[in-house]
């Protein structure tokens, strides 16, 4: 659905049995249904068809107010097959182009009438008898389970100062999920060298119409309609996800903010999540789109902040059955922890959880971070440490997820009796004060980011460990 006037708009893959989809004038107005039009008719979906309305008219009044194109041949353009059926009641002639569309090959369909108009159920056959495997599968996909194993081979990641990206632990992380799930496949808005997320194992292959079982999706420049297509596989119960820059969720919000109204588990890769973009510039680095997306009700926004969190954030999003998920994921390396050192990177399924403690715990200091702030809050915990100054760093990759624990455990993380606390995110500060309180300190984003190497932002807006550092003291009156 993009507005409250026009039917929805599902994108169906081309596996499965036949899809159809009515519109209306006024969606096909708008710029998604174009980018998905294009992109189908790109890829052969020779099972799509799309049942065109052609009713003249919108809720001010006649098409021709804003609307004179002529749909047919923007359609014949994309490479769709167009057929026409003047009067809406003469049910030969609506039966003979379904027909038509079912013998179809290579190309989409468009019904183009005059009216409103129902449309039929894919037709079913006693398919369990003949392919037992494949029917268990389809049981599992329309359950929206995952087969067994289908976390077998995970990567776990040593402890390196150096680190890795996170985009490359997800691209490690997206190779091996495909290979354990059949129904696994995604891609990006031509993007995918940067985002880590082509499939590069042996019989990946690229989804394309001479290749339906490939498993690489290129949508090219169309963030929007890729949101979309996502939601749509996930409608016809594949496990899909589509990723670009997290500056350009904006394009694609829409249809993010649809996949939670639907509760769809859908899943957006979005890289480049912060200043690490360095020369770039406040064009592409973003501030607000993390407290934005964290706002959309029911959406599972992740920020991990070393490869093993990456790991666990997949292990949890994975498992999803109705609420779509978003991870932001660093274009720069990030040093992995120890994890013998510091808490085990599942905690992150309880959204935020103690990284590192005060000897005995009882901190005087709570230092809370995600991402790659994460390290900067765990170098200033060493040196508070070090000074006798009790610290506490807590790792927080989802607000939602947290928020989702009993009273207990939220309370054990964030104890009320420590009102010390100091929240980093290279981003907006907006919503932090619900965790460092009316009297906590958020070292964030005031303004937008600047074109500069990533060591010269850093000191400009204050991402260092001794400003982290800093505002401890201060919290604390020393």
């Amino acid at each position: 659905m993009t507005n409250g006037h026009s039917d929805a708009l599902v994108f169906f893959g081309a596996t499965g049995d036949l899809a159809y989809k009515k519109i209306f004038p006024s969606l096909q107005m708008e710029g998604v249904a174009s980018e998905a039009a294009s992109l189908a008719g790109h890829l052969g979906l020779d099972n799509l068809c799309w049942i065109y309305d052609n009713n003249h008219i919108t809720i001010e009044g006649s098409t021709r107010l804003a609307f004179t194109e002529d749909v047919a041949a923007r359609f014949l353009s994309y490479g769709w097959d167009v057929l026409r059926v003047g009067d809406a009641n003469d049910m030969d002639r609506i039966e003979h182009a379904l027909e038509v569309f079912g013998q179809t090959k290579g190309r989409p369909t468009i019904i183009i009438l005059d009216s409103h108009i129902g449309y039929g159920s894919p037709h079913k056959h006693a398919y369990r008898a003949e392919y037992p495997a494949l029917a268990n599968e389809i049981d599992l996909m329309q359950r929206r389970e995952l087969p067994a194993d289908w976390d077998r081979n995970l990567p776990v990641f040593s402890a390196d100062p150096k680190g890795v990206a996170g985009r490359d632990a997800s691209g490690a992380v997206l190779n091996v999920l495909a290979q354990n799930i059949p129904w696994f496949l995604g891609g990006s808005a031509d993007l995918g060298p940067s985002n880590r997320t082509t499939l590069t194992y042996d019989g990946a292959g690229d989804f394309q119409a001479e290749n339906p079982g490939g498993k690489n999706l290129h949508f090219g420049i169309r963030e929007h309609a890729m949101a979309a297509t996502v939601n749509g596989l996930a409608l016809s119960k594949l496990r899909a996800f589509g990723a670009t820059f997290f500056i350009f969720s904006d394009y694609a919000r829409p249809a993010i903010r649809l996949s939670a109204v639907m509760e769809l588990p859908t899943i957006f890769v979005f890289t480049h999540d912060a200043m690490g973009d360095g020369e770039d510039g406040p064009t592409h680095q973003p501030v607000e789109q993390l407290a934005s997306l964290r706002a959309i009700p029911g959406l599972i926004t992740l920020r991990p902040g070393d490869a093993n969190e990456v790991v666990e954030a997949y292990r949890y999003v994975m498992q999803l059955r109705h609420e779509p998920a978003v991870l932001a994921l660093s274009r720069q390396p990030l040093p992995t922890l120890d994890r013998s050192k510091y808490a085990a990177a599942s905690g992150l399924a309880r959204g935020a959880y103690i990284l590192g403690d005060a000897p005995g715990g009882k901190p005087e200091v709570i230092l809370i971070a995600c991402g790659s702030e994460l390290s900067l809050a765990v170098e200033a915990h060493e040196e508070l440490l070090a000074d006798g100054i009790r610290s506490r760093v807590v790792s927080m990759p989802s607000w939602d997820i947290f928020e989702h624990q009993t009273q207990e455990y939220r309370d054990s993380v964030l104890p009320p009796s420590v009102t010390a606390r100091v929240a980093v995110e290279q981003a907006s500060t907006l919503g932090w004060e619900r965790y460092v309180g009316s009297s906590g300190r958020v070292i964030g984003m005031q303004t937008f980011g600047a074109s500069a190497p990533l060591k010269e932002l850093q000191t400009k807006f204050g991402f260092q460990p001794d400003r982290v550092v800093a505002a401890a003291r201060e919290q604390l009156g020393r």
